[in-house]
């Protein structure tokens, strides 16, 4: 999703795919993982590929189908492949910053989904080590801290195991070799990373959504502090720190791609389930209920199942506005919102809506959106919300703005309703969010809503300030503890 046009929502991360084996076209497998992973990340996309003896790399801004044609895929040749679609939360802009990173030096490539909030460990053993860092983004800094461990003469995955205690911060990563593919995850494994067979080969993907594209099967997640080698032995797993799930609930609400499944559950049945929670906590009298498109259509579907109250497609979403470097003018900025969004009058005229999304962050997009609708003719309108106030920013790989942004944190719900001009605003209940998980609240990392980061966010803790009754910020806080790996039977 474009940031600023559009700025009604969080927007995603970044996508990392991996494949070994099944095909002497890995390249192209991986292109068709990506565009099922598009949604995470629009800024870029790349993918590395091997031989057995070379590395191959692409890598450009634009979306999946704009940075590659059958010529560049033709190029990288070989059967273990890694991909990255990139949404930036750190660094900058131009192909230093576009992944995969290639490490030429010593033959590997790096792929890193989530952020390191906290890099002064990684900092300061960089400097020791003589690297000039001044440039380097997280995942820069990740990548330059396995070579200093090969340079000792490890291989990939033991240099990547020395190098876990440096990384302090959320990372569902694939890395490759000449001949290996390896993915491994943080401690609390916030952010979904699966394998998949396919073939005589192994896939793994940010999302299962990109292994039922391209024909694998699903065998299992990635651990929470696991580190998984692919080669031709097979799969090897390490369990190299303590594991403790804390998965970003935000996944569920609305980041995860609809027909993917995380910790068991399928996210449409999970947002499904939230709407119908909504309708519980709030039972509103309507005559149709609207989903704010894409995302919070399982949810306004649920509300609609659970009150009896017809369901309409009364918004209709132009999917073909993307990131783009032709800039809009300022009269056109001022209408964005009617470029993504167009109302179906007839849906909405005289009639007292329920309007469904899954997240408020600054506020201003859903002002647009309820003056769309009324100006459509809608009798009354209510926005129901399928998550509690957004609160705090996130530091594990999303782009919310600073926390004087959001508008939970300066309004109280009353301000906010008058603010975007609607007649009711309710926000599903914390217990209410979790239950439609089918999950323990232990199980997620919330830190959105209540502002406890499971993970250290280091000096950034000093930019959060607890808000209204929500507990205190890093009420958790990161212990990786000293744990020698483990190689697991798998």
């Amino acid at each position: 999703m474009q940031a600023g046009a559009f700025d009604r929502q969080l927007s995603e991360k970044c996508a990392v795919f991996g494949l070994y084996g099944s095909t002497n076209d890995a390249a192209r497998t991986t292109y068709y993982g990506l565009c099922a992973l598009q949604h995470r990340g629009q800024e870029s996309s790349g993918i590395v590929t091997s031989d057995g003896e070379q590395l191959y790399r692409h890598a450009a801004a634009g979306l999946v189908a704009n940075v590659y044609s059958d010529t560049k895929i033709e190029r990288l040749k070989g059967n273990i492949a890694i991909g990255h679609n990139r949404y930036a939360t750190s660094g900058g802009a131009g192909d230093f910053y576009n992944q995969p990173f290639l490490n030429k030096k010593k033959n590997f490539a790096l792929a890193h989904n989530g952020n390191l909030p906290d890099y002064t460990k990684l900092a300061a053993f960089l400097k020791d080590r003589g690297v000039a860092v001044k440039k380097h983004n997280d995942t820069r800094m990740m990548e330059e801290a396995i070579a200093c461990y090969m340079e000792d003469g490890n291989n990939l995955e033991e240099a990547i195991i020395k190098a876990y205690p440096l990384f302090t911060g959320v990372f569902s990563a694939v890395a490759m070799s000449e001949d290996k593919l390896i993915a491994f995850r943080d401690e609390c494994g916030v952010r979904p990373l699966s394998i998949g067979a396919i073939g005589d080969g192994y896939v793994v993907a940010s999302e299962t959504c990109a292994l039922d594209t391209i024909g694998a099967t699903f065998v299992r997640d990635v651990l929470p502090g696991e580190l998984v080698v692919i080669d031709e032995n097979g799969l090897t797993a390490y369990q190299v720190v303590k594991p403790r799930q804390k998965m970003d609930i935000f996944e569920f609400v609305y980041f995860a791609r609809p027909d993917s499944i995380i910790l068991g559950q399928r996210i449409n049945q999970v947002r499904q389930r939230l709407g119908q929670a909504l309708a519980k906590e709030f039972p509103i009298e309507a005559d149709v209920v609207v989903p704010v498109p894409d995302s919070s259509i399982p949810a306004a579907l649920g509300y609609a199942q659970a009150s009896g109250i017809p369901f309409d497609m009364a918004l209709i979403k132009n999917r073909y506005i993307h990131r783009t470097f032709i800039q809009p003018t300022a009269d056109l900025r001022k209408r964005s919102v009617k470029m993504k969004l167009n109302p179906i009058e007839e849906s909405l005229r005289d009639k007292r809506v329920v309007l469904v999304d899954d997240s408020i962050v600054r506020g201003t997009t859903m002002r647009q959106v309820v003056q769309m609708i009324r100006d459509a003719g809608a009798k009354e309108l209510h926005v129901v919300i399928s998550s509690p106030p957004v609160c705090y920013p996130d530091y594990y790989g999303i782009n919310t703005p600073d926390q004087a942004e959001l508008i939970a944190t300066r309004m109280s719900n009353s301000e906010i309703r008058h603010y975007i001009g609607a007649d009711s605003l309710s926000y599903l209940s914390m217990d209410g969010m979790v239950r439609a998980t089918g999950l323990s609240a232990k199980q997620f990392s919330m830190s959105c809503f209540d502002g406890v980061y499971p993970i250290s966010i280091g000096a950034r803790a000093k930019e959060v300030h607890p808000i209204r009754s929500h507990q205190a910020v890093n009420a958790e806080t990161s212990h990786q503890e000293s744990y020698n790996p483990v190689e697991v039977m798998v």
